[in-house]
């Protein structure tokens, strides 16, 4: 009961900042990202005992569903709220917010398997690399959605509302490659890890993660290569960028929902 509560009142705050945040996107409201800092920081502070609670008995090695959403959306959050201090994607907290506060709320409700302890350094290192990886690009996916937007806004020629309260597209488009450069360095260093320190990336447990991982690094590196090479931008940019976080969170969370919810249920 006091997971859920916590889990709750995150969502509020969660969900008060992305709200005022959209609100500036409408341009309903005037910019106050100390405001939307501040409520996005008490919200993951209380989804902190959450996430250390987590670790009570042991780090998790092969952690189940609601463990692996409350670690991810904890990452995602304070990943927005650092990064936003030097880059303009404090506008991603409309989409990131919400939907960290949702999966909260739903995660403190699901069945929490047994814990499994010894994780190594070297787990530790493909443990970490991959929360962060899912972390920023779900960060990039949601720019994605937002230079997706300010690109129609433009070729129908409406230059107000959400075009004057968005980055210039350049850098927005700017933006986005580096938060993807950023994810494939983190998403190549968990892979890689995985197969130093795991006993078998391609066990029947975790086959099904390690080929989606491996096809969405892929998509990502054809999009940065095509990019750079063949100069990919604009909505191709943002349909691979969809794609490929896509492909990541089948990754990260298909067989756990399948196995842990809907064969548990049924």
């Amino acid at each position: 009961m006091q997971a859920l509560a916590l889990a709750t009142l995150a969502f509020v705050l969660y969900l008060a900042a992305a709200s005022w945040q959209a609100l500036v996107l409408l341009r309903r409201a005037s910019p106050q990202p100390l405001l939307v800092r501040g409520m996005a920081t008490l919200g993951l502070l209380c989804q902190l005992p959450l996430t250390i609670g987590l670790f009570g008995h042991g780090a998790p090695v092969l952690p189940g569903l609601s463990t692996s959403i409350i670690l991810i959306s904890a990452a995602a959050v304070a990943v927005l709220l650092l990064v936003s201090l030097f880059k303009p994607i404090l506008n991603a907290a409309v989409g990131i917010l919400p939907l960290a506060g949702l999966a909260l709320v739903l995660a403190a409700g699901l069945p929490s398997p047994e814990r499994v302890d010894g994780m190594t350094p070297g787990i530790a290192v493909h443990a970490l690399s991959s929360l962060l990886a899912f972390a920023v690009l779900a960060i990039a996916a949601m720019q994605a959605v937002l230079l997706g937007l300010q690109n129609r806004a433009l070729r129908q020629h409406h230059i107000r509302g959400l075009v004057q309260a968005l980055p210039p597209l350049t850098t927005m488009e700017r933006v986005l490659f580096e938060l993807i450069w950023a994810g494939v360095g983190l998403l190549t260093l968990s892979i890689l890890s995985g197969f130093l320190f795991l006993d078998s990336m391609f066990a029947q447990h975790l086959a099904h993660k390690t080929i989606l991982s491996l096809a969405a690094w892929v998509i990502f590196s054809v999009l940065l290569f095509s990019h750079h090479r063949l100069g990919w931008r604009g909505m191709r940019a943002v349909r691979w960028t969809l794609g490929g976080c896509a492909v990541l969170l089948i990754a990260y969370f298909g067989s756990k929902f399948v196995l842990e919810v809907l064969l548990a249920r049924g």
